[in-house]
């Protein structure tokens, strides 16, 4: 049988969640059952009530806020074991216009994808600014630059992702999966598309930053980080370069001026040389640790993932001799 399970990561979302889930659909053609799983992030208010009472089938509450990416992932592991084929993620303030999950669904049903992103139309959205819809397209194209990939809208959160890449996802970051997400599949080379899609009236500000500056300045930092762990070696090697280039240029213009006897009082000349050249060096060397570093980690999420698949599958038969009853409820740290 396969099951579409639609997740909505939610903190403190009791004004928007009912209304985010009577947009979502109980039939999606591909698939024999749809269901609605919500992801508490530690809410204080009566978001778990509400979503309940608004339809949802299950809901995991996490014992405190840990971030979107968290909630995010919390979801993922929780609809793998829930027997999800394709897990369709959106948020809690029902930005996203539910009526295109057919669509999303689609390129990975054809077998043309594994994740799909919803790309909304950035230049259309009224209640984006100039500024934001400007750096809207720089973060996209850093992540299309880091990834590999040509996904037009890195940032948004609706996304469709089918069984076998949601089992090969491993999150680091805990300010938010976007970017991330679309890194590693690049990194991966697990197929990876975008289908275009339409959005809703906003119904409250975003909560992921304070303001555009913070996000945009999480948003680099996040792009750089991920860059450092996925690929340190180039990115070492490529700041040891720049320190090299212009250490080794400093030094032979000081042994020039000293071979033409006019060495004395550059010697300041000779000390940024060695400064920069050694600098370099280090980070020649921290560039090949990194490396092995990042082989280690690549060993230990292939071991994540099939550790995480033989928990699913012999889940399975104990679900199957079981009451039948869809658990509504479930906790985790």
């Amino acid at each position: 049988m396969r099951k579409l399970i639609i997740q909505i990561p939610a903190y403190n979302e009791e004004g928007t969640i009912a209304e985010a889930l009577r947009a979502l659909p109980r039939r999606v053609p591909g698939f024999d059952s749809v269901e609605w799983l919500v992801i508490d992030d530690g809410s204080v208010d009566h978001t778990v009530e509400v979503a309940l009472q608004a339809g949802a089938d299950r809901v995991v509450s996490l014992s405190t806020n840990q971030g979107l990416a968290r909630a995010f992932m919390a979801g993922i592991e929780a609809s793998l074991r829930a027997g999800a084929e394709v897990i369709v993620n959106t948020d809690a303030d029902n930005q996203y216009d539910a009526s295109a999950i057919p669509e999303l669904v689609r390129p990975i049903l054809e077998g043309r994808a594994q994740i799909v992103v919803g790309a909304r139309p950035i230049s259309k959205i009224a209640d984006f600014s100039i500024v934001k819809k400007l750096l809207q397209r720089l973060g996209s194209a850093a992540v299309r630059i880091a990834s590999g990939t040509t996904i037009p809208d890195a940032p948004s959160g609706f996304r469709a992702i089918h069984r076998e890449a949601a089992l090969r996802l491993c999150v680091f970051n805990r300010f938010t999966y976007t970017l991330e997400m679309i890194i590693q599949a690049g990194r991966k080379n697990i197929p990876i598309s975008w289908v275009p899609i339409q959005v809703n009236r906003v119904m409250r500000p975003s909560r992921l930053a304070d303001s555009t500056a913070i996000y945009v300045l999480r948003s680099v930092l996040t792009i750089l980080r991920i860059f450092i762990l996925y690929k340190p070696l180039r990115f070492f090697l490529w700041l040891g370069t720049l320190m090299l280039v212009p250490g080794l240029l400093i030094g032979v213009q000081f042994l020039v001026s000293y071979l033409l006897g006019r060495g004395s009082g550059h010697v300041q000349s000779l000390i940024l040389s060695a400064i920069l050249v050694v600098t370099a060096s280090i980070s020649y060397v921290a560039g090949i640790l990194a490396d092995l570093v990042a082989a280690n980690r690549s060993l230990l999420e292939d071991l994540r993932t099939r550790l995480l698949r033989t928990e699913i599958e012999s889940s399975r038969p104990e679900a199957a001799s079981g009451s039948g009853q869809t658990p509504r409820m479930a906790r985790t740290g």
